[in-house]
Formats: C-alpha cells, structure tokens, sequence
C-alpha cells in the first residue's frame, strides 16, 4: 500500500498515523486511530478510493453547509427559476435548513439526522402548530439540493438527504373547484371593478398574471387570438414581469362577443401599453376579503344562493369547464390553458372529462356497423 503507519504516545494511550499521499502527490495524513488494524483499514480504503477514482480530499469536505448554500441559491436566482420560484426555496433555506445546518461541515451529517429533522419540522412545538408536508419536504430538497452541488464538486460521496424512508406524506385530498355557469359568470362581470378581466379569464383560460400582463399589441382581431408571451407575478409585493408559467408562448383564440370588449379596453392606448388597467400599472391580485374581486362575490351571492364562494383562480377552472362542454378535447384545452402536457390538463381536469364504457362501446359497435365489414357481422348477429 502505498502509505505509511508510525506509533506514537498520548496521554490517552498509544494512537497510530496515517501518512499517504493524495491524487495530487501532496502529502497527509490522519491520526488518532487507536489499533494497528483501524489505521491498516484505513490506508487500504484510502488506496483502493485512489485507485479506481473515488477519492475525497479530507479538507474539501470540511467546508459547510453555509459556505456551499450562497452558490447554490446564486445558481437558482431569476433568470434561472422565475421569481416565484426561487422566493419558496430562499425562505426554506433562511427560516428551516440554516439555523440547522449552516454552520455544520458537510462530512459529519448523518442521514439518520437529517430524517429525524424533516420528521421534526412537522412535529408542533409549544403552542405552535407542526409545519405542513410541501414545507417540510420543500426543505429537505434544499438540503438536498446544496449537497448534490458538493457531490458534483467532488467534496463528498454520498448524499445524506437522498434516499431517506418515512417521509412526510402530503395529504390527498380532492380540490374543492367550482364551476361557473355562464349566466353566473356574466352576473359576476356585470358586478365586478373590471369586468373585461373576469371574461378574458373565463373564455380563453388565462391565468390572473398571463391576463394582466396582456398589452393592445397583443390582440389580433383579425384571428381572434390573444399572443400569451408575459407574465405579471406579485412576490413579495413587486410585480416581475416574465415569461408566462410553462416558458413557452401561446396564441389563445376569444369568442367573437368579446370583440367589442377588447376594443374598449385599447381606446386611447398604445400598442405597448397594458391592455388592463390604466395601460401603465398591472393591476394587482385581489387577496384581501375586502377586494374588488370579493366585493364581487358577495353581491351576487346577495342576489343568487347557488353562487359558490370562488377565488379568482376558479375562473380558470370555469374556462376549462365550458371548454369541456362545448366539445374540445383534451389538446385544445390543454393548449388554451398552457398546460405543459395533455396528462396534466386529465389529472387537473378528469372530472370534467367523460369516461362512460357503455357510451364508448356504443360508438365502437355503430362505427363497425356502419362499416362495409361490419355489416357482415351485423347481418350474422341479426
């Protein structure tokens, strides 16, 4: 074996050295080890590691967590994730992994106290309740996150974060969505601040931030499209303006009836101003229970008891249920919704969309009959 082992006396008791040299043909060395054979063990696996390439150099796995998380969330910072994105994983990494494992080398985590530390963050502690699923794994992924970084680095081997047993477990629930008719979502337009918002929402499937970030450029009466490529984020109070959820850009056909609706919205504005609003400042989600949006709400329910208590992202579920009604299928909604897959829009959507066998094999059995083949079977079984 390329190393050497030498004796010497402490206090303790005899202790044995360690001395090899790294990759780089420096030298080092490890002491402390209270056998011959420990420290034998030791120069073995340290030559083997050299041998087939899975050698850490000791002072590169010294550094912390801290150390390593500042380029981590540097890589993870707009443009790379949108704004509110990155927001979840800062506060994760500020209010739950550092005052944890900030200060710790990353060599001397253990999975088993990384486990006890997710399971810990659902646990209540006082009179404060635990922390939900989504926040306790959220930070585990931060974790794990700045740890794969270290791999990649060549600081460590293995990830203590990854493959942990007995994780929280999100609970499943149905989403509670309701359905506007479309007499209800006239009701609503006819009450609300904005009402060219409400419609656009409902009847080409916007989002509330794709919505507000329209500009009059953006409209093509001649097609009746709206060229979805902007996105208007409230986080953390300021609007950032990108691109829209799915990163890629769409072009959403609008019934006729909203022509003259688009038309009164752009009067007076240029073709980069906002088509919303006064043209120059996005309008702002309305979150408080006193809101337009709310306000909204309230008076039709005052007039209309079978008005469900929405939130302005059931108007998109309302598109999706027209959408639905009127005999699209699964692509085109997928595409007005932007919805990054066909299988997203069925999960999101699979109440909506009608899986009747008998009805299937209805049209099977009338296609075959209808056919030139089928009629020989028809006959037979006549």
């Amino acid at each position: 074996m390329a190393g050497s082992i030498t004796k010497y006396a402490t206090a303790a008791g005899p202790r044995y050295r360690v001395r090899y040299r790294k990759p780089d043909m420096k030298q080092t060395d490890k002491r402390g080890f209270k056998t011959k054979r420990e420290a034998e063990v030791f120069l073995a696996s340290v030559t083997i590691s050299k041998a087939v390439g899975d050698y850490i150099d000791p002072a590169l796995s010294r550094v912390t967590v801290s150390q390593l998380a500042e380029r981590w969330l540097a890589g993870k910072k707009p443009p790379a994730m949108k704004p509110s994105s990155y927001e979840p994983l800062e506060i994760s990494w500020r209010v739950h992994v550092q005052p944890r494992w900030g200060n710790r080398e990353i060599r001397s985590i253990v999975p088993s106290e990384v486990q006890e530390w997710v399971t810990g963050i659902g646990q209540p502690t006082g009179d404060q309740p635990g922390k939900s699923a989504t926040v306790a794994l959220r930070a585990l992924g931060v974790l794990a996150g700045i740890l794969d970084m270290a791999i990649a680095d060549g600081r460590m081997k293995r990830n203590p974060a990854r493959g942990l047993k007995n994780m929280p477990r999100k609970a499943k629930r149905k989403a509670g969505r309701s359905y506007l008719t479309i007499d209800q979502v006239h009701a609503l337009a006819h009450e609300a601040r904005y009402p060219g918002l409400i419609l656009i929402m409902v009847y080409c499937g916007l989002r509330w931030s794709e919505a507000t970030a329209l500009r009059v450029r953006h409209v093509n009466t001649v097609r009746r499209r709206l060229h979805v490529e902007e996105n208007a984020v409230l986080v953390a109070n300021v609007i950032h303006v990108g691109t829209p959820k799915s990163y890629e850009f769409r072009y959403v056909p609008y019934p006729r009836f909203l022509d003259g609706i688009l038309a009164e919205l752009a009067v007076g504005k240029g073709p980069d101003s906002l088509l919303l609003g006064d043209g120059l400042v996005h309008l702002r989600p309305s979150k408080t229970r006193d809101g337009w949006f709310d306000g909204a709400v309230s008076r039709v329910r005052a007039v209309d008891s079978t008005f469900p208590r929405i939130t302005s992202h059931d108007l998109r579920h309302t598109a999706a249920s027209i959408a639905v009604s009127a005999g699209a299928n699964v692509k085109a909604v997928q595409h007005m919704l932007g919805h990054a897959s066909a299988a997203e829009t069925l999960d999101t959507y699979a109440d909506l969309f009608p899986d009747d066998l008998d009805a299937v094999a209805d049209r099977m059995d009338a296609a075959t009959r209808a056919a030139s083949v089928g009629k020989l079977w028809a006959d037979a079984l006549a």
